[in-house]
């Protein structure tokens, strides 16, 4: 008699920093998750650097705020420069704290950031991780989902079934194979150096993000911690990582930053070459296998953006996910990650590509018209704001995002993370349900019919930060996800729970 296959809710394949955050926050929901990795440890080389105060809310709701606070640096804006490294605009932000309770950009060192995640992971008791096994194939049956894998020391064969399985096993993704799926080239690449330097001397430089705008030798420049400095520049033809692998080498590039700092006093501690693209799979779904994270799609670096969407993958699929699991929502609820998290996906990307092009490329007619034209952008009112706010685009329509027919409202948007009083701001009073914000009380029908369908109820003035929101948005009442995204709004409670109400 076989002894029976291991089993659980959902298997996670790929523990880096999208099925982490997805594994904690269904967790956190009283799922039973399983976390596969190839490695038993984090990837040691650095890559993701920055993320905004969106994806910071991520990382407080599975409990890692704090620990990331001690791990990262607050930016303070973008200064583009030509080739000859002349100031041509400095956006600065005035403060570090945003609507959302975070610093709006963020520096870190990826390998200390995956490091706390684990931690995190490990901690909690319905999550199993098993690193070191290599996932050859994900089949669906009648019964669920059969994963087929293999331990890479023993090369013991083994396989395990679960009801859903979550691909977050990056750019090579086998599960991404495993349902047929395909990515689509959205016709941007370009090969980067990616330097990492260590050093304990004082560089002296601008705190924010240096960008070189210039055709012949782009290049970024951005302080990642008290030691670590990091450097990225676009290759030219013929040339590769092996040219640059030593400090000498590099000084050419690097000098302008470093100036006279002896070599013996920086340390290299990566030198690397990426082909950076822009990719979307054409489906993140088939039956009950997802994708999330660059298994879904590549994001050239220049928002700062790519690791973030994986997060907001998680964030967006987890409680759907543990809702159907858990019998509070149908089935069908699942339909919307791809519709929400694909165009959205799209659109960060396309003005990935919109930003790196204007940064990169144009050959000398293109260096020209930067100098002309980008020290003037200072007189565009409202420029400034703009290229400094990390608001993404909102969702669009589905069943769970009910935006009104002749006005746009707040559906589809975040709801901002502010203060609720002295200590607490909405994420602290929300704790991952859906949430019922109201500038009117309400009468004891529609109070009880909320606390039935388990949505909290926030009853906010006129003159609060969230009242004023409200105001601003043209709408008495809101009903948000437990992912923080608003589904409906409108001048009732009646009317924005009446959506929540017909699934």
């Amino acid at each position: 008699m076989t002894s029976p296959q291991p089993y659980a809710p959902v298997v996670i394949v790929g523990a880096g920093p999208s099925g982490v955050t997805a594994a904690v926050l269904l967790a956190q929901e009283g799922v039973d998750v399983i976390v596969l990795d190839r490695r038993a440890d984090v990837f040691a080389q650095p890559r993701a650097v920055h993320l905004d105060d969106e994806v910071y809310r991520i990382l407080a709701r599975i409990g890692v705020a704090e620990r990331f606070s001690a791990i990262s640096r607050p930016s303070v804006g973008l200064r583009l420069l030509d080739a000859r490294h002349a100031v041509l605009a400095e956006f600065r932000r005035d403060g570090d704290i945003s609507r959302h309770g975070h610093p709006q950009a963020n520096m870190f060192d990826q390998p200390e950031l995956e490091a706390l995640l684990r931690a995190r992971m490990l901690e909690h008791p319905r999550i199993s991780f098993r690193g070191g096994v290599e996932v050859n194939a994900v089949s669906q049956g009648v019964d669920g989902v059969r994963i087929d894998l293999t331990e890479r020391e023993s090369g013991r064969s083994e396989t395990l079934r679960a009801s859903y399985v979550l691909g977050c096993d990056g750019a090579n993704s086998v599960v991404r194979r495993s349902i047929g799926a395909t990515m689509q080239d959205l016709r941007f690449e370009q090969r980067w150096l990616v330097v990492d330097v260590n050093t304990d001397v004082e560089l002296h430089q601008w705190e924010g993000v240096h960008q070189v705008c210039d055709t012949e030798r782009a290049g970024t420049y951005m302080r990642i911690s008290d030691r670590r400095h990091r450097w990225e520049f676009q290759l030219g033809d013929g040339e590769t990582s092996d040219d640059f692998a030593t400090v000498a080498a590099l000084l050419p590039l690097i000098e302008p930053w470093v100036g006279a700092v002896p070599d013996g006093d920086l340390e290299l501690v990566r030198v690397a070459e990426y082909t950076f693209r822009a990719q979307l799979a054409d489906r993140w779904r088939d039956g009950r296998v997802f994708l999330l994270g660059d298994s879904a799609h590549l994001t050239p670096p220049f928002i700062g953006q790519g690791m973030g969407a994986g997060l907001r993958d998680a964030a967006n699929l987890a409680w759907k996910l543990a809702g159907v699991i858990d019998g509070t929502l149908p089935e069908r609820v699942l339909e919307t990650y791809e519709q929400e998290r694909r165009p959205h996906a799209a659109q960060m990307i396309r003005l990935a590509i919109i930003v790196g092009t204007a940064m990169t490329r144009g050959g000398r007619p293109g260096d020209l018209m930067r100098r002309v034209v980008v020290p003037r952008l200072r007189l565009v009112p409202g420029l400034r704001e703009k290229v400094l706010d990390s608001a993404t685009p909102r969702l669009r329509t589905t069943v769970m995002v009910r935006r009104q027919r002749w006005r746009r409202g707040l559906a589809g948007t975040l709801c901002p993370n502010l203060s609720v009083d002295e200590e607490a701001r909405f994420d602290d009073v929300a704790d991952g349900r859906f949430m019922l914000l109201t500038r009117h009380p309400l009468d004891s029908a529609t109070t009880a019919d909320a606390t039935r369908r388990r949505v909290g109820i926030l009853e906010v003035g006129r003159d609060e930060p969230l009242g004023a929101w409200l105001t601003k948005g043209g709408a008495d009442a809101a009903l948000v996800r437990p992912d923080g995204t608003v589904m409906a709004s409108g001048r009732t409670a009646n009317a924005v729970l009446a959506g929540l109400a017909r699934l």
